[in-house]
């Protein structure tokens, strides 16, 4: 009876998810639109779901937003020689709610800002052997001071986690 307690108790625990809201004091404040405007470069890594890293990249990103739409173009260079493109359509809804589009994004996806923190979900179309594999996405974006983001997400097909990616999002102009 204990070990099915504990055990309970462990697959409940591993089901929590923070929530967005519990970052709505934290500073500096995230403003997508002024942290996304301008050139940026970023660098990262993604490991599979035993924690080892399978891929480091470094990408370009260059930001603009006309009114309430924004716009990132990502290149991205992977170690192995890969190099991919996205292009995002971010549309804020107000509320500090934000959709995005892309070519390789499967529907729209949604999420939404609180102090210096940004999570997002969608489902992303990604490159496997010969064809794509759908993974869902959870991505949290979190400003550590005016010019550099922490960005962490991870990648689930089924429910189970199957990858993570790490990122580091500086600014280099405006």
């Amino acid at each position: 009876m204990r070990l099915l307690i504990v055990m309970t108790f462990l697959v409940l625990a591993g089901c929590s998810r923070v929530s967005i809201d519990e970052y709505a004091q934290t500073t500096p404040p995230l403003d997508l639109k002024t942290f996304f405007n301008g050139d940026l470069v970023a660098y990262g890594i993604l490991q599979d779901r035993s924690g080892r890293v399978t891929r480091k990249f470094s990408a370009t990103i260059a930001a603009s937003w006309e009114g309430e739409e924004g716009t990132l173009d990502e290149h991205f260079i992977f170690d192995d020689g890969e190099e991919q493109t996205r292009v995002w359509t971010l549309v804020h809804q107000g509320n500090n709610r934000y959709t995005g589009t892309a070519g390789d994004v499967v529907g729209t996806a949604s999420g939404q800002v609180a102090g210096s923190a940004f999570n997002w979900q969608y489902t992303l179309d990604v490159p496997w052997n010969d064809g794509t594999i759908e993974l869902n996405l959870d991505d949290w974006l979190y400003l550590v001071e005016e010019d550099h983001l922490i960005n962490r997400t991870d990648l689930k097909k089924f429910g189970f986690k199957v990858a993570e990616l790490t990122l580091v999002i500086e600014k280099t102009g405006s």
